[in-house]
């Protein structure tokens, strides 16, 4: 094991184990407290009931507290289990090469899978509760120490030698491409100033060549499927996956799966069908994943002042000290249904092409929003109608909605779209797509 190995799990040992009274796991018991570095598992799965008990905004700290670190304990024993395993068989294969007798079992290769299973699950379960630092610092510095001759490795390269690049080509000349009849107005990378003075206007605007500085357009693509499997640890990263063309569907549902997985599946193959497809939907990848996260930056734009809320009917979310990110990335095909944000919201398409159609909060009434549905949940930011329905079946079910006025456009690489808080919009993927989402208010 090289040192800086071994002095990252020194240092990850040392902050799991050294709690401070004001930490919000104290309120767990002590006598689970100090179980974290010996029995993990039993805490793990403590604190996974525990996160099933509430709703998630209200489980409280403690128990999220308790998974992450559980999960950092199991890692690291996992790690220092695995490596001194692997050592210890190189050593005595080289003595029985001298002529020793030892004769030691080939180790497993699941074991890194394993760890970044255990990790992954806590950021995405639990949010990497207060650990998100020393889960990245511990994943990059095993990813760097097994380098090229990582278990897997063979695998992966086999995976990047079939994928050359993203069917973007192949996807538009399959997808129902619509004819843009009425435009989002368009500006070149307009100033602060000018930008400002469109939103008083509270339309949307297409800008366009706003992204050519970003490395995730050339520098470090991420129209290379080969990059994103090298920043996934060889696509072994789980990500959480919408599976159907729309959460509206009935047949929509969702799934943990490995980014390789993902890739395999539903980026590279042949087109499924469209109740079978993946999107990486709405997902903060980049606290995840922050090396991502150096691959792009935030518009300069999303620091101007708004305007308000005025016409969506609701009281406005609390300020945002930074603008939320999300990524968006799946086959041609998905679907975001028609619905609304809380935010202010600047749109960037990094790969492929997307349908974008937008109504205003005056047209709400024409949109058939839906309500509280089963369970108490509130859709009522989400429309019943399916935008590019048929003729019959709108004029049937929604005769109001054909009259309802919107904008269009098709998102290109390259290109942001503002949608101002409140806006109806509706997205379809026109091929393999990466879209980044920036929330301000």
């Amino acid at each position: 094991m090289d040192t800086s190995m071994r002095s990252c799990l020194e240092q990850t040992i040392s902050a799991i184990s050294n709690i401070d009274h004001s930490d919000p796991i104290t309120e767990c018991p002590a006598s689970v407290l100090a179980l974290i570095p010996f029995a993990p598992d039993p805490l793990i799965a403590l604190a996974h009931s525990k996160l099933h008990t509430f709703p998630y905004d209200s489980v409280p700290v403690c128990w999220r507290r308790l998974y992450t670190d559980a999960s950092i304990a199991k890692a690291v024993n996992l790690i220092k289990k695995s490596l001194e395993y692997s050592e210890g068989h190189a050593s005595t294969q080289g003595k029985k090469r001298l002529g020793g007798a030892y004769a030691t079992p080939v180790p497993t290769n699941d074991w890194v899978d394993e760890v970044v299973k255990v990790l992954d699950m806590a950021a995405i379960m639990a949010g990497a509760a207060g650990r998100a630092e020393i889960i990245e610092r511990l994943l990059s510095t095993l990813q760097n120490h097994l380098g090229e001759d990582g278990p897997s490795q063979r695998k992966r390269r086999k995976l990047e030698k079939e994928q050359g690049s993203f069917p973007i080509a192949e996807n538009m000349q399959s997808s129902k491409v619509p004819s843009i009849s009425y435009p989002v107005p368009s500006s070149i990378a307009p100033s602060m100033q000018a930008f400002e003075i469109h939103m008083k206007a509270e339309q949307p605007l297409c800008i366009k060549e706003a992204l050519t500085h970003w490395p995730a357009m050339h520098g470090r693509p991420w129209s290379s499927p080969d990059y994103l499997l090298e920043k996934t640890f060889g696509g072994r990263r789980l990500i959480p996956v919408e599976i159907g063309r729309s959460y509206t569907d009935a047949e929509w549902g969702q799934s943990i799966i490995t980014f390789k997985e993902f890739m395999e599946k539903y980026m590279m193959s042949e087109a499924p069908d469209p109740s079978r497809l993946g999107y990486l939907a709405q997902h903060d990848l980049f606290s995840q994943i922050p090396s991502l996260r150096n691959d792009i930056a935030i518009p300069d734009y999303c620091y101007t002042v708004p305007p308000g809320s005025a016409g969506t009917g609701k009281l406005p979310p609390p300020q945002l000290e930074e603008p939320l990110l999300n990524a968006w990335f799946g086959p041609a095909r998905t679907v975001s249904p028609l619905h609304t944000d809380p935010y202010h919201n600047i749109l960037c398409q990094v790969v492929g092409k997307k349908y974008v159609r937008l109504y205003s909060p005056e047209q709400t009434t024409k949109l058939y929003p839906k309500g509280i549905e089963e369970g108490g949940v509130d859709m009522s930011n989400t429309s019943e109608v399916d935008v590019e329905a048929t003729a019959e079946v709108l004029n049937a079910d929604f005769p109001l909605f054909r009259q309802a006025k919107y904008f269009e456009t098709i998102l290109n690489e390259s290109e942001c779209l503002y949608i101002p808080v409140g806006w109806w919009h509706y997205v379809r993927s026109l091929s393999v797509s990466f879209s980044v989402s920036f929330w301000w208010n």
